[in-house]
């Protein structure tokens, strides 16, 4: 905060701030851009629609008024709050207070604190700041482009509503006014978000898909039009082909986009969530679950699991799921889930095993191989290649041959797209000589991992060899392992199981694979694809 300092005679010094910033009941921390700033919080905030992570010290993407209530620096009834903005942290703590029960989260990148203003005076001459674009002290905006939409809420969603005869007729008309009145606040646009619905009911059904409008009154027109179909409330059925079918390119996804399913489910599902919402995730769909109407008590013993709302959203940290009490008066509940919406630096799911890994292959090029089994290994290593999105920002390739020597065929940096991967493969030559794969290791750990070892992506590094090795093995594998790089070993013909699974890491069994002929690593592929995946899911828990 800047300050105007004024003497008033010799010994006189008054402090006037410059006035505050007048913010609503959910800005949060990171929509400020100062290091401290004062900002005025209105009065009769809804407490339990808070998002708040921390205590004391507080992850920026907590709501400011929410946490200064929580810190119990004002009341329900407002007031002016001063906020710094601190480092991030790892493990803000859960701690209920004031009304408000503060969430775990594991890390955040920047964090504030809140303490009291004695000079309340200040608050009447709050200046405004929207939740979405801070003042920058800038002339205004132009209005929103309704054409182009809300660029700030880049996001390809799909709305699962219920369509059960759970939710009946009529409650189903009004949740196509809310699911309506989201899709208007969302600020649908060409370079906005998009919207699809789906309706889930004995059979899910696809009403429409993301290319098929971008304007919000076309998607308005098309949501009064949706027909209530009826039925058992196959929930997880309708979110796993969803999940598999709605997000692809010709039906109006978009790379790079964050992908989101809002699931709108009146009581229980008939069927199982789990199985679904890890499908969702390992597609990288990002899935909210607004429930309504829980099971009473007594309903509970008709629900198959009562844990569904948990396993089936992105992650279990309370903010995928979102409870309304009834579907009348629902409008002062668009607000906070548009919000949620636009969040994208919360859609954790969207980072998926797919495009977000680098995979090395550290293949032996010894005599005993052969230049025809060095083909076959080759396109065994293309057919793991072909499953990931490869790009500048997604997943990368690279891949090293060795005899007693070395050779870098490319890096992670070289290729940026699938095809180049593909061809760079084929146009590997075979070395021939001897097997020191201890000192491969060594070689690739510190040559192509390293540049890269600061990266967004899990590492993994595949060693394919045939035979017994001169070198060590063992420590090489270890450091590799301790420098976070997934170790998986792919042995053929007289390759040791002993070294092969003293590379692997562990769980040794599911990390070291083995094949009597070249032939065989064709079979290998599935095993391995899901080898990875399963590693990349577990590391994010």
């Amino acid at each position: 905060m800047k300050y105007k300092e004024l003497m008033l005679g010799q010994s006189q010094v008054c402090l006037f701030s410059l006035a505050p910033t007048a913010v609503t009941c959910f800005t949060r921390g990171l929509d400020l851009r100062k290091e401290m700033e004062d900002v005025v919080c209105p009065a009769n905030c809804p407490l339990w629609q808070f998002y708040v992570f921390g205590n004391g010290v507080y992850a920026s993407l907590s709501s400011i008024c929410g946490a200064a209530i929580h810190r119990g620096v004002i009341t329900s009834a407002g007031g002016a709050v001063r906020v710094q903005t601190l480092p991030g942290q790892e493990n803000y703590p859960a701690v209920n207070a004031n009304g408000i029960q503060s969430q775990v989260l594991s890390r955040w990148t920047s964090s504030f604190s809140v303490t009291g203003i004695k000079n309340t005076a200040l608050e009447s001459v709050g200046r405004s700041v929207s939740t979405a674009r801070p003042s920058t002290g800038k002339k205004p905006k132009k209005p929103l482009d309704k054409k182009a939409g809300n660029k700030d809420c880049k996001a390809d969603i799909a709305f699962l509503i219920d369509g059960s005869y759970n939710i009946g007729q009529r409650r189903f008309n009004l949740q196509k006014n809310f699911v309506g009145k989201v899709a208007v606040m969302l600020g649908i646009g060409t370079e906005g978000p998009h919207v699809g619905v789906v309706q889930a009911s004995e059979h899910p059904k696809i009403e429409f898909y993301l290319k098929n409008f971008t304007a919000a009154k076309e998607v308005l027109f098309a949501i009064k039009e949706l027909g209530f179909r009826g039925g058992n409330s196959n929930t997880g059925k309708a979110l796993k082909h969803t999940a598999q079918k709605f997000f692809s390119l010709e039906n109006g996804a978009r790379k790079g986009i964050p992908k989101i399913i809002v699931v709108f489910l009146d009581g229980w599902p008939s069927d199982d969530l789990e199985e679904a919402g890890i499908v969702a995730r390992e597609f990288g769909v990002n899935v909210f679950i607004v429930s309504v109407a829980k099971p009473t008590t007594e309903e509970l013993g008709m629900v198959q699991d009562i844990g569904f709302v948990d396993k089936a959203v992105c992650r279990n940290n309370g903010f995928f799921s979102y409870q309304m009490p009834t579907w009348f008066g629902t409008t002062k509940y668009v607000k906070p889930l548009v919000q949620k919406l636009c969040s994208h630096e919360q859609m954790f799911c969207s980072k998926t095993c797919y495009n977000s890994v680098n995979i090395a292959f550290l293949i032996d090029g010894s005599s005993s191989v052969g230049d025809n089994n060095f083909r076959l290994v080759l396109e065994f290593i293309s057919n793991i290649a072909k499953a990931f999105e490869i790009s500048d920002i997604g997943s990368k390739i690279a891949a090293v041959q060795f005899t007693y020597d070395q050779r870098t065929e490319f890096s992670f940096t070289d290729y940026n797209t699938k095809e180049e991967v593909l061809s760079a493969i084929r146009n590997i030559r075979y070395m021939s000589g001897g097997t020191a794969t201890g000192d491969a290791i060594t070689f690739t750990t510190r040559n192509v991992f390293g540049p890269v070892k600061d990266g967004a992506n899990k590492n993994f590094l595949f060693v394919l060899t045939d035979g017994q090795s001169y070198d060590d093995v063992r420590g090489p594998a270890a450091a590799a392992q301790k420098a976070g790089i997934t170790v998986f070993s792919v042995g053929v013909a007289w390759a040791p199981l002993d070294d092969l699974k003293d590379m692997a890491s562990e769980p040794r069994e599911s990390h070291t694979f083995f094949t009597r002929e070249f032939t065989g690593l064709e079979q290998l592929v599935p095993d391995i694809i899901r080898g990875i995946c399963k590693d990349f899911l577990d590391s994010k828990q």
